[in-house]
């Protein structure tokens, strides 16, 4: 591989990687032997001391790292401190709400609620720490069980599930009724 994709190649894994990796294993990716390798890996971490760069790669023992220049860490700070506004989509709050009142669920009966696959909803409420498994259903298959995480009632300013709001039975039957259209109209598709 020539020099150039090399470093441009293990720039790319260091970055993404977020933490160290192994001399041996970025040699084995840009095809190199151990004695290249680092040749290459040296003339990168000098393109990075140059002024007007915000990283630079250290080096641990057998496996480098690319990292903020400690000069940048106030920066970097200031972004890392700002707290990130997460906006929740219907399909996500509805997939919540689910989990909240019924938990622990698995996803199949988060499904048999919603009347659609729950998939990306319980993954971006995952990301969000919002929900988490609990383990495992003893049943075939051993379906996930999800709750909800402290997150979650921190969000909501509540202090534990047994302070949710009850819900109000002329709102759950509009929403049992809401489901049963969506399933009509899927059927009818």
């Amino acid at each position: 591989m020539e020099k150039t994709k090399a470093k441009a190649v293990m720039e790319a894994v260091l970055f993404t990687m977020g933490e160290s990796v192994e001399i041996h294993r970025l040699a084995d990716l840009i095809g190199e032997d151990l004695r290249t390798t680092k040749k290459i890996l040296r003339e990168m971490a000098e393109e990075y001391a140059g002024e007007g760069r915000g990283i630079a790669l250290m080096q641990f023992e057998d496996a480098v790292q690319l990292s903020t220049k400690p000069e940048y860490y106030e920066y970097l700070i200031q972004i890392a401190k700002t707290p990130r506004k997460v906006t929740l989509t219907d399909t996500v709050m509805e997939t919540l709400a689910i989990v909240a009142y019924k938990q622990p669920v698995t996803k199949i009966e988060i499904e048999k609620v919603r009347g659609v696959s729950c998939e990306y909803a319980i993954n971006k409420l995952l990301e969000y720490d919002l929900i988490q498994e609990l383990g495992r259903l003893d049943a075939p298959g051993r379906p996930l069980l999800f709750g909800t995480t402290e997150q979650f009632l921190r969000s909501f300013g509540v202090e534990s599930i047994e302070d949710l709001p009850e819900m109000n039975p002329v709102q759950l039957e509009e929403f049992k009724q809401q489901a049963e259209a969506e399933i009509q109209l899927k059927l009818d598709i």
